[in-house]
């Protein structure tokens, strides 16, 4: 067994320092102990030297030994495969340069492979070789991005080196309760004193892995503390319950809508506006149907001005058909009463917004979808949107729409919102920003999604589709992935700058199937640069192509060896 030790007070345990003293003044003034001066005494003071050097280190009483620690966890895991543990480590050994400007080149940039990397053997389900632990923990470091994938593949002896290691303690802070182990969720007793002894972590960890299992248990043991929990602290809780949320937690919900934090209140509220059956709901749809409503005759008397007849409310139609258009009318409120604060609408307007624009909004986003259908003559979605509305209220009226579409995970209304992907606006009669159609984007299936995007690309180009291909499946499906691709192609033709493109490009590096490598390869010579093109683009454009085609089959590569076809 190792043991430390500690020096033995031996007699003579002066004797070092006297030679050191001995050796700086020098044996012409002074000689070693038992020693004459002379031609000899240099060489016995380092004689005596070498002696007491060994007593000094073999002399020594056994101390207590340190406490070894506890051997690593066992990862039940399979072991990778070993192609796909080689290229693990050449993944890991590449290390970002300095940001120089310049070009990238045509090589691929291996530190965004290792993110793909991660999670397709995390989807797999291998443990990594143990070797391989600190760089993976160093390449987690100096990347937030990476961590949480990187550490679910380290699993848990990334945990015990972090115990080790305090360069790699972030493993134990971006894991709830610092990797300790939660209860299992039936162990009553357990789950019970770690709510109420453990560390805010450990229990917003307990609370949500109890959600996901057992929803109305979870509840109910936040119900047990709620009284005498911190305002931040059930903030943080009441956010909690939006995975699994039901019907049953209606009655929790409205009762936090007395709670004492304005923050608390205003999530409570739009936790229950999501459920479209609440009272809450009910209340909200009462509130925007009387703010909004189908103005007849005003609708007749604009097409009678504008069709030139005799008829108010009638357009004359091919055939001889008529047809009255309607319009909708807005009466936003002219107060916030208490009524509307408690059910979660805040009453001071951000700087630049009308109260009564800021209510009417509020009121809109929380009322149920299904209310407009019935408010508005049995219309469907696409035909309510597609109605005029009267007094520069669209905007408003359209903006809170497309909030409680994303609110409630409505796609029919989502559908209509959006509009046309080949729309001349570009955008849908109901979205009024990128950000907003991303959101609506995000309640289609993904199938529907990149359909949609893929027309929107085709109609309009790249230039505003950067943030609708983040809400995209990965890899992107065929239709999406050519319309990038075709769009790319005609920017490269057009000579434009290359520059420009580089974010879409980079997406594409990560995003597009690697199934779509072949298809690329027309696209690697250096084009004809046309009379305006941007000096040089041509030899960037290739480039760009080459390292799109090359990152494409690397990745395939790293699948075919992590066995996911």
């Amino acid at each position: 067994m190792t043991r430390t030790s500690t020096p033995v007070d031996a007699p003579g345990a002066d004797a070092w320092e006297g030679l050191v003293t001995t050796a700086l003044l020098g044996t012409d003034r002074r000689t070693p102990p038992g020693t004459a001066p002379g031609p000899d005494a240099p060489l016995a003071l380092l004689d005596a030297a070498a002696v007491e050097t060994v007593r000094r280190r073999a002399g020594l009483r056994p101390a207590r030994a340190a406490e070894r620690p506890q051997a690593a966890p066992e990862d039940s895991r399979p072991a990778l495969p070993p192609a796909a543990a080689r290229r693990l480590a050449l993944l890991l050994a590449d290390r970002p340069g300095p940001s120089g400007g310049g070009r990238r080149g045509a090589a691929p940039d291996l530190t965004e492979l290792l993110p793909q990397w991660l999670a397709v053997a995390n989807a797999r389900g291998f443990a990594p070789p143990p070797q391989v632990l600190p760089a993976l923990l160093d390449a987690a470091r100096g990347r937030t991005d990476l961590r949480p994938a990187a550490l679910e593949f380290a699993g848990p002896r990334a945990l015990w080196l972090a115990r080790l290691n305090p360069d790699w303690r972030f493993a134990l802070r971006a894991t709830p309760g610092g990797g300790a182990a939660l209860p299992h969720v039936q162990d009553d007793d357990s789950v019970r004193q770690l709510w109420q002894e453990g560390l805010f972590a450990e229990r917003v960890a307990l609370l949500s892995a109890l959600r996901s299992r057992t929803p109305a248990a979870a509840r109910d043991l936040l119900a047990t503390t709620w009284g005498t929990e911190r305002a931040e602290d059930r903030l943080m809780f009441l956010d909690s319950l939006r995975e699994g949320l039901g019907p049953d937690d209606e009655p929790f919900l409205e009762q936090t809508l007395a709670d004492r934090s304005r923050n608390v209140r205003a999530t409570a509220a739009e936790l229950l506006s999501a459920l479209p059956g609440s009272a809450l709901a009910a209340r909200m749809a009462v509130r925007a149907e009387a703010c909004v409503a189908i103005d007849h005759m005003r609708s007749a008397q604009q097409q009678a001005t504008e069709a030139g007849g005799d008829i108010p409310g009638r357009t004359t139609q091919p055939g001889g058909t008529t047809q009255t258009t309607a319009t909708i009318a807005v009466e936003a409120p002219h107060e916030c009463d208490p009524g509307m604060e408690r059910d979660g609408v805040v009453a001071k307007a951000p700087a630049g917004r009308g109260e009564r624009s800021w209510w009417f909004g509020q009121l809109v986003e929380a009322a149920p979808l299904g209310t407009w259908s019935r408010r508005l003559g049995g219309r469907t979605p696409r035909e309510i949107v597609a109605l005029p509305v009267a007094d520069g209220w669209q905007g408003e009226l359209h903006a809170a729409w497309c909030r409680a579409a994303v609110r409630q995970r409505d796609a029919a209304w989502s559908r209509a919102l959006l509009g046309d992907p080949s729309a001349p606006e570009a955008g849908g009669p109901g979205a009024v920003s990128l950000a907003e159609r991303a959101k609506l984007l995000g309640t289609l299936g993904a199938a529907e999604r990149a359909e949609w995007v893929a027309g929107f690309i085709a109609a309009h180009g790249l230039s505003e589709a950067f943030q609708l291909l983040g809400v995209c499946a990965v890899p992107w499906a065929a239709p999406l992935g050519r319309a990038v691709v075709d769009a790319l192609n005609i920017a490269r033709d057009a000579g434009s700058y290359p520059w420009s493109f580089s974010g879409v490009m980079g997406l594409a590096e990560r995003c597009l199937d690697p199934s779509e490598a072949a298809r690329l390869d027309g696209l690697l010579a250096v084009p004809d640069e046309p009379e305006n093109a941007s000096p040089g683009a041509g030899g960037y454009w290739a480039e760009a192509f080459q390292r799109l085609v090359t990152t494409l089959r690397l990745r395939a590569a790293m699948a075919e060896e992590l066995g996911a076809a």
